[in-house]
C-alpha cells in the first residue's frame, strides 16, 4: 500500500498497526501516539505531558483518555489485505526527510501531490530557532513548512500530506510557519479567529460571532484586510502630516524651553543689578543718616562742652576768691576790701542761669526718618510681590516683549518698550482674519476676505441684521473670547482706525456714537494722516511715534490688555499697550492722565465680551489688507 486514504496512520504515513481511535473520531497507531505523547500510552492517563490533543485537529482530550484498540477497524484492515495474521507494531517515524513515495503503477491511482519542501535551517535568520513540526516525536522534530490556523499545529512536509490529501482537511487555512498560533485563538472559546467585527473592530471566532456580535457587519478577515491594505496609504499619508505637525509642534516647544530658560537668565541678571543698586542706595541712605547723626553730636556736644568748661572755671574762681577772703587778717583792712571787690566781682560775672539741657536732638529723628523707609519699603514690597503673584497666573505664563506697563517702569524697561522685539515670537499667536461681508457698510468695497476700500458709490449689499448702516466698518468673522490673538494690517492709503469690538455691540448706532473707540465697547489705533493715537470710550491719547504701514495687534484676555505696535523688516516697536493700571492702595497715585482714568474704568469690563477685529476707514480714499500671516506662521513653526 501507498499509505493514502482512510487507512493509513497520519503521523507515520504508513498502514494503520493496531489502530486506535480518539474521541474526536481520528484513527492513529497506537504505537504512533504512544511515541507523540510518551506520559500518555496505552497504560491510559495522567502523567506531566498537560492535557493531550488530537494531531489533526488539535481537540483536547481529558487527562483520564484510554487508549484502545479498535477491533473494528482492524479486522477491517485484515480483511482489506488478506487473510493472515494481523500487521504488527508501527515503528516510531524516524527523524529526517519522509520517505520518497512509491512510483505509482498505471493500474493504482494518482498519488497525491508531494507537499511542499521544508524550511531549510540555514534559510531562517540568523540566532532565530525554526517553527518545529508539532507531530514530529519530541526531540527530533523536523523544521515546520506551514501552519494550520484551523487545527492550531505546525507540520513538516512529511505530516503535512494529509492536509493535502484529505478532503475534509483541503479547507484548512495554512499559512507559513508561526512560533505563537495561540494569538491566531479565541481565548474564550479556543476556536481559531476567522471573522472581523466592523462595528467594534475585533477579530472573532464563529462562536463570538454567533453570539455576542449577532446582527453586526461581520465579514471574513481576508476581505477586511483588503479593504485595510486599500486604505493604508491614506493612513501611512496622514501619519506622515501628524509627524511633521508634531515635529513643527516639538520645534517650537524647544524653541519655547530655550526662550523660557534665557528669559529666566537675563531676568535673574536684572533682578540682581536693580536689588544691588537698591542696596547701594540704602547704604548711600545709611551713610547720609549716620554722618548726620554724627554732625548733630558734633555740633551739640561742642556747645555744652564749652557751657561746661566756662561753668567750672566760673565755680573755680569763686571758690579761690572765698579761700582767699578767709585768708585776710582781721587787723589787715586793705586786704580785706580788696578781697572781698574780687569776690564780688567773681560773683557778679556768673550772675544769671546757665544754659540748661537742650529741649530736642536733633539727630534723634534720624531713626524715625529710618523707619518711615523701612516702612514703605515693607509695604512697596508686598505689594510689589502680590502683584508679581497675580500676574503669575497667565495662560502662557511668558512675560511677551514690550508687554509691560508704560506707567510703572524704571528706565532700562522703559527702553526695552521701545526698543524693537522679534516679530517671531508673535507669530506663533496668530490669528488668520476674514472680513465678514454681512457687516461691511454699504460705501466698503470688499476684496476677498483681507481687502476693503472705502468708495463714493454705494454697494448694493444683501440686508443683514450685522450690517453697519451709519459707520463706514466691518468686522472680522469669528469671536475671540479667551487665550492670545495677533494679526497684522497694511495702511495702503487714507485715514484708518483698526482694533477690537464687542460681538453684542449694535451695528445700527449713530456716527457719533457707533464709530471704533468713540464707545465703550470697542478700542482703535487711528492713522489721521499726519500721526497714530488710541482711543477709547471717546477719549483720545496722542502718540508720538511715526508712521508705520504695518501694524500688529495684540489682543491678551488673560492679562485684559490691547497692544498695537509698528511692524519692520521683522522687528517689533510698541506704540501703546491698553490695559487697567494695577496700583494698589496706600501707594502714591501718579499724575492725573484723562485717557488711562478712563481705562482704568471701563477697559476691564470689554474683556467680558466676545470681541471681534474691527476696521474703521475715515477718508474716502482710505484703503487696508488684512496681513497675510499664515506661511509665515509655518516657516516659524518648523524653523530649528
Amino acid at each position: 500500500m501507498d499509505g493514502s486514504g482512510p487507512f493509513s496512520c497520519p503521523i507515520c504515513l504508513e498502514p494503520l498497526r493496531e489502530p486506535v481511535t480518539l474521541p474526536c473520531g481520528h484513527n492513529f497507531c497506537l504505537a504512533c501516539l504512544g511515541t507523540l505523547w510518551p506520559h500518555r500510552g496505552a497504560g491510559g492517563a495522567g502523567g506531566p505531558g498537560g492535557t493531550a490533543r488530537c494531531p489533526l485537529c488539535q481537540e483536547p482530550f481529558p487527562d483520564g483518555l484510554q487508549l484502545r484498540k479498535n477491533h473494528t477497524l482492524s479486522e477491517l484492515l485484515q480483511l482489506r489485505q488478506g487473510s493472515g495474521p494481523g500487521p504488527g507494531p508501527c515503528p516510531a517515524p524516524a527523524p529526517g526527510p519522509a520517505p520518497a513515495p512509491e512510483p505509482a503503477t498505471p493500474s493504482a491511482p494518482p498519488s497525491a501531490p508531494e507537499p511542499s519542501a521544508p524550511c531549510a535551517p540555514e534559510s531562517w535568520p540568523p540566532g532565530e530557532e525554526p517553527v518545529r513540526c508539532d507531530a514530529c516525536p519530541e526531540g527530533a522534530a523536523l523544521p515546520a513548512a506551514l501552519s494550520c490556523l484551523s487545527c492550531l499545529a505546525s507540520f513538516c512536509p512529511a505530516h503535512l500530506g494529509p492536509h493535502e490529501r484529505s478532503p475534509a482537511l483541503r479547507g484548512h487555512r495554512l499559512v507559513p510557519p508561526l512560533r505563537r498560533l495561540e494569538e491566531s485563538l479565541c481565548p474564550r472559546h479556543l476556536r481559531p479567529l476567522e471573522r472581523y467585527c466592523r462595528a467594534e473592530r475585533v477579530c472573532l471566532c464563529e462562536a463570538c460571532a454567533a453570539q455576542e456580535h449577532r446582527g453586526h457587519e461581520l465579514v471574513p478577515l481576508e476581505q477586511e484586510r483588503a479593504l485595510q491594505e486599500a486604505e493604508q496609504p491614506k493612513v501611512l499619508s496622514a501619519v506622515e502630516d501628524r509627524m511633521d505637525e508634531l515635529g513643527a509642534g516639538i520645534a517650537q516647544s524647544r524653541r519655547t524651553v530655550a526662550l523660557i530658560k534665557s528669559a529666566a537668565v537675563a531676568e535673574r541678571e536684572r533682578v540682581s543689578r536693580l536689588f544691588a543698586e537698591a542696596a547701594a542706595v540704602l547704604q548711600g541712605f545709611q551713610t547720609q543718616v549716620l554722618g548726620f547723626i554724627d554732625e548733630g553730636e558734633a555740633t551739640m556736644l561742642g556747645r555744652s562742652q564749652g557751657d561746661l568748661r566756662r561753668q567750672e572755671e566760673q565755680r573755680s574762681r569763686l571758690s579761690r576768691a572765698r579761700h582767699n577772703l578767709s585768708q585776710v587778717p582781721e587787723a589787715d583792712s586793705v586786704s580785706f576790701l580788696q578781697e572781698l571787690l574780687a569776690l564780688r566781682l567773681a560773683l557778679e560775672e556768673g550772675c544769671g542761669p546757665g544754659p540748661g539741657p537742650p529741649k530736642e536732638l536733633s539727630f534723634t529723628k534720624s531713626s524715625q526718618a529710618v523707619r518711615a523707609v523701612r516702612a514703605v519699603l515693607a509695604a512697596a514690597c508686598s505689594s510689589q510681590w502680590e502683584q508679581l503673584r497675580g500676574l503669575g497666573g497667565d495662560e502662557d505664563g511668558l512675560q511677551k516683549p514690550g508687554t509691560e506697563d508704560a506707567e510703572s517702569q524704571d528706565p532700562d524697561s522703559t527702553n526695552n518698550l521701545e526698543s524693537e522685539a522679534p516679530r517671531d515670537y508673535f507669530l506663533k499667536f496668530a490669528y488668520i482674519v476674514d472680513l465678514d461681508s454681512d457687516t461691511a457698510d454699504k460705501f466698503l468695497q470688499l476684496f476677498g476676505t483681507k481687502g476693503v476700500k472705502r468708495v463714493l458709490c454705494p454697494i448694493n449689499y444683501p440686508e443683514s441684521p450685522t450690517r453697519f448702516t451709519h459707520c463706514e466698518q466691518v468686522l472680522g468673522e469669528g469671536a475671540l473670547d479667551r487665550g492670545t490673538y495677533y494679526w497684522e494690517v497694511e495702511i495702503i492709503e487714507g485715514w484708518v482706525s483698526v482694533g477690537v469690538m464687542a460681538e453684542d455691540f449694535s451695528p445700527q448706532e449713530p456716527y457719533d456714537r457707533g464709530r471704533l473707540g468713540r464707545n465703550a465697547y470697542s478700542c482703535c489705533l487711528q492713522w489721521n494722516g499726519r500721526s497714530f493715537s488710541v482711543w477709547f470710550h471717546g477719549q483720545e491719547a496722542p502718540l508720538p511715534h511715526p508712521f508705520s504701514p504695518t501694524v500688529g495687534i495684540c489682543l491678551e484676555y488673560a492679562d485684559r490688555a490691547l497692544a498695537f505696535y509698528a511692524v519692520r523688516d521683522g522687528k517689533m516697536s510698541l506704540l501703546r499697550r491698553l490695559r487697567a493700571s494695577r496700583r494698589r492702595s496706600g501707594t502714591p497715585a501718579s499724575p492725573v492722565d484723562p485717557f488711562q482714568s478712563r481705562l482704568d474704568s471701563h477697559f476691564a469690563g470689554l474683556f467680558t465680551r466676545r470681541l471681534k477685529p474691527a476696521f474703521f476707514l475715515e477718508s474716502v480714499d482710505a484703503h487696508l489688507q488684512i496681513g497675510p500671516l499664515k506661511k509665515s506662521c509655518i516657516s516659524v513653526l518648523k524653523r530649528r
